[in-house]
């Protein structure tokens, strides 16, 4: 359905509002201070609301925060970086519905007690806000010669697994404190993120796949300080982790690491046969440290990607003081290994672990809206030449098999996912010589000479084939009424077109094409271009004045905007699958065709078939 995802974003966002347009006018900053002044104040210490992600949103954000060491180091200690990262988190998590940030590691440079205390307090601007969020050891956190065995450390003293027990989304901690796994809801499921020790014990290792047993539909994004070491290359740590545990468990689709630089990226097939996506963030190594630079991930259900974005909010914030040249380069990055997109189709890569339950067949009753004159589902074959589809309206518009140049009509269980009816008619249409099968209304039927006055709605689900040629398959259509224009004395444009007809054009757009009542010419509502073996559901509407199309419970943009009343009739029959031109069959569908119904109203997009 096409149906809002945008979250409630509560208070309006500080001045300034947008990072895009923030980054814009830092970009064209003068040398007057004028043009300084009047920049937003993106790091702000105003008090932002509570965190509140939005669990519906089908867009949603994970930040990303890695190695901060040399901000953390001894007697040189700046945690102004840190905070304004979490500062500008704060400030616009609504508008990106931040769900969690994670923490990769080597938050400190010697794993002293002073250090820990300087960014747990900056990790406290988070805990306030009760905002989710992970950390977890990296090398210069602890000795790096131990595994999570290793026992009390400031480590734990200032990140244990206490720290986190009041925030929503932790789950728990492995009984040694340096394995912690958090659960967040984002458009309408549970995800988790797995944050690891710098290194993995046997009992570490156990633990992981422990959590993952006991979530076994949870996808699952994994996060250590080691892992990827440049493109395409695991370290001989990072081989460890894939050999003993990211392979094997397909709920894995995505793992974050830091430790080396520069940034990098690698994808290695699972055991299931699966991608799964291994990135390398760290930029300890440039301007200030990496200034506590942040990588945001915006993942996107609908459009099946995650945009990856990198960021330095500290730099930002600065922009008002004037930026020295390394700050503006470092403001924000744009190389391919920092600003980029993973194309995921979320729902195919997470159907071995966590499949989404087919929509069950619906009982035709319960699709016999108020005003349904006809209604068409196809769940078994047409049997013989003669055969007979009934129309489950119970209004008497039943339909008749027509061949033409020995073709037939096929039958499929395909259909489209929200069709009410679980069952398609195969079409096999030709153009040149013509050859097919199609249906029509049966001689008599009440709506060959209905028109509409008062409204309508005609509703089908189509799926085109690979095969599908447009010079011999175009123009054929899904429901049209038989006569032509000028059988109704409407000479207007081409009298010999049929009185209506929901038909595919060459490039495949779907085209209401009729005569109303109250005009003589045709009137057309045009859909976009609709992919190959791919259902799609169509609906006209008429509110007894207007038409719109809709695709897939979309309105197109090309729906005409002058009065269309009714729709005119000269008593012959409608047909499926079938297109006339001059009285005389033209064109056959080649596709399939699903539930088809009519209704003499118009009906709200709630009510369609597909909702």
């Amino acid at each position: 359905m096409c149906t809002s995802h945008d979250h409630d974003l509560g208070e309006a966002p500080q001045a300034g509002a947008g990072r895009r347009s923030f980054l814009r006018a830092t970009a064209l900053l003068g040398a007057t201070a004028t043009a300084v002044a009047a920049l937003p104040a993106v790091a702000a210490r105003a008090e932002p609301a509570s965190w509140r992600p939005d669990p519906r949103s089908r867009r949603f954000t994970l930040a990303v925060m890695p190695d901060t060491q040399y901000l953390f180091d001894g007697p040189s200690i700046d945690k102004a970086p840190v905070e304004a990262s979490l500062r500008y988190l704060l400030e616009h998590g609504r508008e990106e519905n931040l769900v969690f940030l994670s923490h990769l590691g080597d938050l400190t440079q010697n794993g002293a007690k002073e250090e820990f205390a300087a960014i747990g307090e900056a990790f406290s601007l988070l805990d306030r806000r009760g905002v989710g969020y992970s950390v977890l050891a990296g090398n210069h956190d602890v000795k790096s010669s131990t595994t999570d065995q290793r026992g009390a450390t400031p480590y734990l003293d200032a990140f244990g697994p206490e720290r986190f027990e009041r925030q929503r989304t932790f789950g728990g901690a492995s009984p040694d404190g340096y394995n912690t796994f958090h659960l967040f809801t984002a458009g309408g499921r549970e995800w988790m993120v797995l944050a690891l020790d710098w290194r993995l014990s046997p009992q570490g290792y156990a633990w992981a796949k422990e959590v993952m047993a006991r979530h076994p539909k949870t996808p699952v994004i994994l996060t250590t300080h080691e892992l990827v070491v440049e493109d395409d290359a695991l370290s001989e740590y990072g081989q460890q982790l894939w050999d003993q545990l990211i392979e094997d468990h397909d709920q894995i689709f995505l793992t974050l690491n830091g430790h080396y630089w520069p940034a990098a990226r690698a994808t290695r097939k699972n055991t299931a046969g699966h991608d799964v996506h291994l990135h390398l963030t760290n930029y300890q190594n440039r301007y200030f440290g990496g200034a506590a630079m942040i990588r945001l991930y915006r993942f996107d259900l609908d459009r099946n990607v995650i945009d990856v974005e990198t960021v330095s909010p500290w730099i930002l914030g600065r922009a008002k003081k004037g930026l020295n040249e390394l700050e503006r380069q470092e403001m924000e990055l744009s190389g391919d290994a920092d600003r980029f997109s993973v194309e995921i189709d979320f729902e195919e890569r997470f159907s071995g672990f966590a499949p989404v339950p087919a929509r069950p067949a619906r009982p035709a009753s319960k699709m016999l809206v108020p005003g349904t004159v006809a209604y068409w589902r196809f769940e078994k074959p047409v049997e013989g030449t003669a055969g007979t589809v009934r129309d489950l309206s119970g209004r008497g518009n039943d339909l008749s098999l027509v061949t033409v140049g020995g073709g037939a009509l096929g039958w499929s269980a395909d259909h489209h996912p929200d069709q009410p009816g679980h069952g398609s008619l195969e079409f096999q249409g030709f153009k040149s010589p013509l050859k097919g099968a199609y249906l029509r209304t049966v001689d008599g039927a009440p709506l060959n000479s209905a028109t509409f006055e008062d409204g309508y709605t005609i509703e089908a689900f189509y799926r085109l084939p690979a095969d599908w040629d447009p010079d011999h398959n175009a123009w054929s259509g899904l429901v049209s009424r038989t006569g032509t224009g000028g059988a109704a004395g409407k000479t207007a444009d081409d009298p010999d077109e049929p009185l209506a007809t929901l038909s595919l054009s060459n490039d495949r757009e779907p085209q209401w094409a009729m005569r109303p009542l109250n005009q003589q010419g045709i009137a057309t509502n045009w859909g976009q271009e609709t992919p190959l073996e791919t259902w799609w559901h169509l609906a006209v509407v008429n509110d007894g004045g207007h038409t719109t199309l809709y695709v897939e419970g979309c309105p197109v943009v090309r729906n005409p905007k002058a009065s269309s009343v009714g729709i005119t009739s000269v008593g012959l029959p409608w047909l499926l699958g079938g297109y006339e031109y001059g009285g005389k069959i033209d064109q056959i569908l080649h596709g399939r065709l699903g539930d088809v119904r009519i209704v003499a109203r118009a009906l709200p997009v709630t009510s369609f078939m597909n909702h």
